[in-house]
């Protein structure tokens, strides 16, 4: 198991910049969900990107065991796709720097709480001990909206200017400009700001990074991709298809109690929700 290799986001994410499509960022919750996704992403020949929060961090045992987890059932299931595993939204180095230590290939430090001088030295710390183990950074630049509200604040939005300014200085390999785009469930239309998205794209050199790509239709998906996005990250999709399942097996049969056959009930909802995802990421002729 010692061989078994995880990848930084570095060369898909570039690659995904260069030919315009995006690759998929999936948030993991457990050994199933983790299972479902590389099983699904070997299926359709597809890089992922396994995304874990500081709640599914504690949730799933720590670090160590996450690591040990996800490269047991690439080693197991014959996976042979390029896998990340990389920490969404750590809060801080410290967050960061125990999942490199463990063996995650990629982090996103979120710096978006503070100023931008003050993120860009945050950041800064968490770059150099991850570029100096070869793991990848992603940063984030303005204030993408969160769960409690669903609507994303434009005072809030980030600028060219601003990411011109930071990447001078931090050298970073992903950014996650907040241009629309919200954490969970949106409250009305989304409503992206693709002309400043497209100008960042354009402007520098590094790929884009769109958080909050649940709930978003299609046609929106495919116009930020054109846009310049590189990465989706998708969790709130995978978590109401997968809910919805298992509620209506639950509901169908009142005897059932193994714990396998309620978690496994959602695997062809959850495996489906990400076909669809993969295949609008896509651009078909790369």
């Amino acid at each position: 198991m010692g061989d078994t290799m995880l990848v930084n986001s570095k060369d898909m994410l570039l690659d995904a910049k260069k030919n315009k499509y995006a690759v998929p960022h999936f948030n993991i919750n457990n050994l199933e969900w983790t299972r479902f996704i590389l099983e699904e992403c070997q299926r359709l020949n597809t890089p992922v990107i396994l995304g874990v929060s500081e709640g599914a961090l504690k949730y799933m045992g720590g670090a160590k065991t996450i690591v040990g987890m996800v490269k047991g059932l690439i080693d197991e299931l014959f996976i042979t796709i390029p896998v990340c595993l990389h920490i969404d939204h750590g809060q801080t180095f410290e967050t960061c720097k125990r999942a490199i230590d463990a063996g995650f290939t990629s982090v996103m430090i979120d710096g978006s709480k503070y100023s931008l001088d003050e993120n860009i030295k945050e950041t800064q710390k968490v770059v150099e001990y991850a570029h100096a183990r070869n793991v990848t950074v992603e940063a984030e630049l303005g204030l993408i909206g969160g769960e409690e509200d669903g609507v994303a604040n434009k005072l809030a939005f980030t600028n060219l200017k601003d990411c011109q300014y930071f990447l001078e200085r931090v050298d970073v390999d992903s950014l996650a400009p907040a241009l629309g785009s919200v954490h969970g469930l949106y409250k009305g239309e989304p409503n992206l700001d693709y002309e400043t998205m497209k100008e960042i794209n354009d402007n520098i050199a590094v790929p884009l990074v769109l958080h909050g790509g649940s709930g978003l239709d299609n046609e929106k998906i495919t116009k930020a991709i054109a846009c310049g996005i590189s990465k989706i990250n998708i969790n709130t999709d995978l978590q109401i298809a997968w809910s919805n399942a298992v509620r209506e097996f639950l509901d169908n049969d009142k005897q059932v109690y193994d714990p396998r056959k309620v978690i496994k009930s959602g695997e062809q909802a959850m495996k489906k929700v990400i076909e669809e995802k993969v295949n609008i990421f896509s651009n078909k002729n790369r």
